[in-house]
């Protein structure tokens, strides 16, 4: 199946049909065990990701799978509750097809989270990161393929996640008495957590943190002009950092532990956009 403009522009005209005409102002992709959030969104309209053309069913425990349109501080806003990875045998360009449709939708500014293992030894599971910078190691992208209506085609990586944006997260944060880090997030494809020797290798490499997600996401939403803030909740130390095999289990646990303080800072951020 193509995941392309046309086919998002369709998604979109689905959609708008149940939440209606509002245009958002920003587009929230909840991660793992983030997606409490949701919850606390106002004159909530839930849209079941089988009802979107072109969305494929989530199946990870803590993706809910619906989009969500509705108010949160004041502002429009629409939140994907569950996203596609590649490691269930998904494409790059499916993985992020949902940023075209919120683009499609009106989005020009985007919040991505995830759930991540904390590479950076300094760092302790419950930590909030601040994405300044990723590294791609699914050796895939999705921008590969004919050029998209819209889409830059060679569009500028230099400064992926918004600087203004990032400077609202860290001022939220500041007022909050928020810790919140800063650093680089690598993506893998996964599904399997990392080896010792790759942890090493990451960290060598420059990243703070590692995950299976995001990255498709972000690549499109530059390609689209889309400005972009990122988060990572750290769940967890990466393989060899710590004593504890990881589960699933430990990062939604994690998660639920500091979700409050997540929700307080992306709060906090929409109500100074």
């Amino acid at each position: 199946m193509s995941c392309g403009a046309a086919e998002a522009k369709h998604a979109a005209e689905v959609v708008r049909a149940a939440i209606g005409d509002a245009v958002p102002d920003l587009a929230i992709i909840l991660g793992s065990g983030l997606g409490g959030l949701a919850g606390r969104i106002e004159n909530a309209r839930r849209v079941p990701y089988a009802t979107i053309p072109g969305f494929p069913p989530s199946t990870v425990p803590g993706h809910a799978g619906e989009l969500i349109a509705g108010t949160l501080a004041g502002r429009n806003v629409v939140a994907l509750a569950g996203r596609f990875h590649m490691y269930e045998g998904h494409s790059a360009r499916l993985a992020a097809f949902p940023v075209r449709v919120v683009h499609a939708l009106g989005a020009r500014r985007l919040i991505v989270s995830n759930a991540a293992g904390g590479v950076n030894r300094m760092w302790h599971p419950g930590d909030l990161m601040l994405i300044r910078d990723h590294i791609n190691l699914t050796f895939q992208n999705p921008l590969i393929g004919a050029l998209e209506p819209g889409d830059i085609r060679f569009p500028d990586m230099s400064e992926p996640y918004d600087e203004e944006l990032s400077d609202a997260a860290r001022t939220v944060a500041r007022e909050l008495g928020i810790p919140l880090r800063e650093g680089v997030y690598a993506g893998l494809s996964g599904p399997a957590y990392e080896t010792r020797a790759e942890v090493r290798m990451l960290a060598l490499l420059g990243a703070d943190a590692t995950g299976m997600s995001t990255v498709p996401e972000v690549i499109v939403a530059r390609a689209l002009a889309v400005r972009v803030l990122g988060f990572s909740c750290i769940t967890n130390l990466a393989c060899g950092l710590s004593n504890q095999p990881i589960t699933h289990a430990e990062v939604l646990e994690t998660t639920e532990r500091v979700a409050g303080l997540f929700q307080s800072l992306v709060i906090g951020v929409v109500e100074r956009l």
